[in-house]
């Protein structure tokens, strides 16, 4: 048995006794040959499995679990894990104290074993009265660049970021919608893997560095939904970007029915982008291979099937507004004509739409009392059985939306610095770690605040804005 076996096996033995907990662990890896090492507050099993040979598994292997129990151990959940095929890896987030940090991320060795895992295995009993939570882990290997100059070309800016990182794959660069010469002032840089995005978003810290002799914006994008493709196979609705802000919805439908008459049943129009509706999928297929890159009103526009977004995110999405009441809860791409929007795969709107109305913060709550009088039945209930409706603060939100993903709680950091005149500024940075997966991705607001409690709402808002 290696050394490192051993120490990664003692090292957590605080919590069971430290005998039971080496025994236990050396013996599952004796039984699978596997291999151990802690690092960096995590404990890896495998990665690779014994006899592994080539590259890692592809994208889309990986399972994140939430809600573990903080005294249970690689030798109780590999086995349970293992029902749903062979792991490739298990990371188990680990306490100094040598509790677990109540999430794990498992990596199988195929796409369908990770989602045959989330299938049987979300919301898993796995102690009496306490239940996993299992979903598709983010493996994000795209990166937000913004501030890059509006004249800059694709070929520019791909030829540039090639230059400065390594493992560079492609460059996604969207036409202004006024003026169809320039780009929006943004780039998503994809990358060959999670760590090479990783090594260039270190790389390029803003204030440190320049492109073109201007300071860039650099955060992780937010990732593309994932949909399966069993879903996809049923829409029937293309969208559309690269529309000229003037043109109609008449004018969408006319050039789409062109093809084929009456294929077309209705069109939604935002913006510079458009959902078109079919009423078969055949025509939608078809239609989206006559139509890709012909142009409309002078523009040259880009079609690709609309992605269906999960309905467990639906609250997400209308706490973002980011999903406007006429797209069907489809998904679209960005449209902020600024730097700042770095959502990839939505339709952005930081305002929040209700009913059709617009606020600026979350859904207003009653905040009526009323009378509690003698002999009024009481029922203990857990918050996590409410509605989203039921919480005024951000921050309860954010926690409520994190245990309804089955991620781990949100993580709080603050920091302070002295204003000129004196006063003690306040801002909180926000780690949401089931989606940070051993990044150091993270959301912090550019405001600061004179009380610690503005700035847990702030920072509890801006990240519900972002996710």
């Amino acid at each position: 048995m290696h050394e490192e076996n051993k120490a990664a096996a003692n090292g957590c033995g605080k919590i069971r006794s430290g005998t039971q907990n080496e025994a236990a662990l050396l013996a599952l890896m004796e039984k699978t040959g596997y291999s151990m090492v802690q690092e960096n507050g995590q404990r890896k099993f495998g990665g690779p499995p014994p006899g592994w040979e080539g590259p890692p598994p592809p994208r889309g292997c990986e399972v994140f679990v939430g809600k573990i129990p903080r005294d249970m151990y690689e030798d109780e959940l590999v086995p349970v894990f293992e029902r749903a095929g062979k792991i490739y890896e298990f990371r188990l987030m680990m306490e100094f104290s040598g509790e677990n940090r109540g999430y794990a991320f498992v990596m199988y060795t195929t796409k369908e074993e990770a989602q045959l895992a989330i299938k049987i295995l979300n919301n898993y009993e796995i102690r009496p009265g306490k239940f996993i939570g299992v979903c598709v882990s983010l493996d994000n290997c795209r990166l937000f660049i913004g501030a890059i100059p509006k004249e800059k070309k694709k070929e520019e800016i791909l030829n540039e970021m090639k230059k400065v990182t390594e493992g560079v794959v492609d460059v996604i660069v969207y036409p202004n919608a006024t003026d169809k010469t320039k780009n929006r002032g943004f780039a998503f840089v994809e990358y060959e893997s999670h760590r090479a995005a990783a090594m260039a978003r270190r790389r390029l810290i803003p204030g440190t560095f320049q492109l073109w002799g201007h300071t860039i914006q650099v955060d992780w994008a937010d990732p593309e939904k994932e949909v399966d493709e069993e879903t996809m196979q049923r829409v029937k609705v293309l969208y559309v970007r690269n529309l000229m802000i003037s043109t109609t919805e008449d004018t969408i439908k006319a050039e789409f029915n062109k093809f084929k008459p009456g294929v077309v049943e209705r069109v939604k129009k935002l913006r510079d982008y458009a959902f078109v509706h079919f009423f078969h999928r055949e025509d939608a297929v078809a239609a989206m291979s006559v139509m890709n890159g012909k142009c409309i009103d002078g523009a040259s526009i880009e079609v690709t099937l609309a992605k269906p977004v999960n309905k467990e995110s639906t609250w997400k999405q209308h706490f973002n507004g980011q999903i406007s009441p006429g797209s069907e809860n489809l998904l679209g791409f960005p449209n902020k004509e600024d730097g700042h929007q770095k959502s990839l795969g939505k339709p952005a709107s930081l305002s929040v739409r209700l009913n059709g109305q617009h606020s600026p913060g979350p859904p207003e709550v009653e905040r009526c009392t009323y009378p509690f009088f003698p002999g009024i039945k009481l029922t203990p209930i857990s918050m996590y059985s409410l509605k989203s409706s039921h919480f005024s603060s951000a921050a309860m939100h954010l926690d409520y939306f994190c245990n309804k993903n089955n991620w781990a709680p949100p993580e709080y950091y603050l920091y302070s610095t002295t204003s000129q005149d004196g006063k003690i500024l306040l801002v909180y940075k926000v780690l949401i770690p089931s989606i940070a997966d051993g990044s150091q991705s993270y959301f912090m607001p550019d405001k600061l605040c004179t009380t610690v409690e503005g700035a847990k709402e702030l920072a509890a808002q801006f990240t519900l804005l972002h996710l």
